[in-house]
């Protein structure tokens, strides 16, 4: 029960900071934005910058299934990853693998399947090919 509600807190946390992302970058402050998003990556999901904006989906992999997250906070890192796309070409290019991956991730090993995360998948779809 305590882990349970310790996680309930940290994705309670994360969701915060997503609302502060996108309201960044509805205000155009782009700068703030990314380097919120950097730290988000690093300390929320110990995610570091270079795997993340590396081309290597190997990599990406396997701190994927290294990482152990829950799956509450894998949604929550997908959360943050669709919310990236858009940015520009290149950066959707980087993201909607890894995207693709995290979803397949959450459906393979944790058995979850959201109709939300189903349509992103067919989404980001545009961005894979």
């Amino acid at each position: 029960m305590y882990r349970r509600d310790l996680i309930t807190a940290e994705i309670q946390k994360l969701a915060q900071v997503l609302a502060r992302l996108m309201g960044l970058k509805l205000e155009g402050k782009l700068a703030e934005a990314t380097q919120i998003f950097d730290e988000t990556m690093n300390s929320g999901f110990q995610l570091p910058k270079e795997i993340l904006e590396g081309e290597d989906l190997t990599i990406f992999e396997k701190w994927l299934s290294e990482a152990n997250l829950p799956p509450e906070k894998l949604d929550s890192l997908s959360e943050f990853l669709y919310y990236e796309l858009g940015v520009s070409d290149d950066r959707n290019k980087i993201i909607a693998p890894k995207l693709n991956l995290v979803y397949q991730y959450l459906s393979d090993q944790h058995k979850i399947v959201h109709l939300v995360n189903l349509h992103r998948q067919k989404t980001i779809q545009q961005y894979i090919s």
